[in-house]
């Protein structure tokens, strides 16, 4: 006799890892073909659905209320991509004013000024940090690494790099907006120039 999807919902709720397992195998390739469609980076996926299963997991108690599971883990798919393309796109931007080109022999001294600015603004905010967020998040901002190559060159897992990754760009994040005044004056900086 086959289980419905209602039966399991209702059976994770309470904690049963073997009814979890069936909704994650039934539910797995949707989600991928899902969030393709909006990133094709397939590594990026593959950490967005750990993450997505995870979170579900995290708050189980609500799986007995829903109708549709595909639905729910289509919303926080949604969710966790969104947030991972933020924070990309914010990685980028801070990637790029922390290394300018400076072969261009048409650098202003205005724009020397204002990343020299930022430059000291964001080594405080480094500075914060524990030496092995600092580390990390340097292996990942500055080498590149990927969280998996993180982890296998540190000898921890990937679930340990990534949060200290995001625990350290909360961090910086945080320290810059409370600098408000100074940011304000490196964002100026940023669109004048």
């Amino acid at each position: 006799m086959e289980v419905t999807e209602k039966e399991l919902l209702r059976k994770s709720a309470f904690g049963d890892r073997h009814a979890f397992s069936v909704l994650y195998t039934n539910h797995l390739s949707q989600l991928v073909r899902y969030l393709y469609l909006f990133n094709p980076v397939r590594e990026d996926n593959e950490e967005i659905i750990q993450d997505v299963f995870l979170k579900i997991w995290e708050r189980k108690e609500v799986l007995a209320e829903l109708d549709s599971f595909k639905a729910y883990a289509l919303k926080v798919s949604k969710n966790l991509l969104l947030d991972r393309l933020r924070r990309n796109k914010i990685e980028k931007r801070v990637l790029s004013m922390m290394a300018p080109d400076t072969e261009d022999s048409g650098v202003r001294l205005d724009d020397e000024l204002c990343y020299k600015e930022y430059q000291s603004v964001a080594g405080l905010a480094l500075d914060r940090l524990t030496e092995k967020r600092r580390y990390i998040f340097e292996l990942r901002t500055k080498e590149g690494l990927s969280l998996d190559e993180i982890a296998d060159k540190l000898k921890i897992s990937k679930s340990v790099v990534k949060k200290q990754y995001y625990a350290a760009s909360s961090s910086i994040m945080e320290y810059l907006r409370n600098k408000g005044e100074m940011t304000i004056s490196i964002v100026v900086c940023m669109i004048l120039y």
